[in-house]
């Protein structure tokens, strides 16, 4: 039994939500999103909720049904909230600029990186080492954040790199020399 999936929706204010023909449209404040939902689940759309349902009950349309939910639900709280990621970068001359729709890091290579950014995906720099990216597809965001990431991944012996605000990088003890 899928708990998370049994859970119903609840839809904020001013957001619309159309389902036709297996597609989801979900549009808020923020902008809009669809996605084609699997065929195995269906939608029960009210006022102010929505509902998964299953046609089938096995296995695999549990986990359908949760992972529906789940996406569901981060359609809506996008187009009504958005979502942020925020990732640091650790190092002596790393740093990060923003130049127009792109980025450009400097991570102690020969060259500078520039990193466009996807369409949907805003990104601000702080203090040339904080970068926080805002955007309404969470999917999107977390991709994107990943790909930043894996430039310079946070190494264990320094933790020089690019890790996310909420990472904790597990230190190694070094080599000692003994006499």
């Amino acid at each position: 039994m899928s708990r998370v999936g049994k859970k119903p929706i609840p839809v904020p204010d001013k957001t619309t939500i159309s389902y036709k023909e297996r597609m989801l449209t979900v549009q808020g404040k923020n902008g809009s999103l669809t996605h084609i939902v699997h065929p195995e689940v269906d939608l029960k759309i009210e006022k102010d909720q929505i509902d998964v349902t299953i046609t089938t009950e096995d296995r695999k349309t549990r986990a359908l049904q949760g992972m529906t939910r789940s996406i569901v639900a981060n359609l809506v709280a996008g187009v009504s909230n958005g979502f942020e990621r925020v990732l640091e970068i650790n190092g002596i001359g790393y740093r990060a600029e923003a130049k127009g729709k792109s980025l450009v890091f400097n991570l102690g290579y020969s060259h500078p990186i520039d990193f466009p950014l996807p369409e949907g995906v805003s990104a601000t720099v702080e203090k040339n080492n904080v970068v926080k990216l805002a955007g309404i597809d969470k999917h999107l965001l977390g991709q994107t954040a990943a790909r930043i990431r894996q430039l310079r991944p946070p190494e264990p012996y320094k933790g020089k790199g690019i890790k996310y605000a909420e990472e904790h990088i597990q230190r190694k003890a070094g080599k000692t020399g003994t006499k």
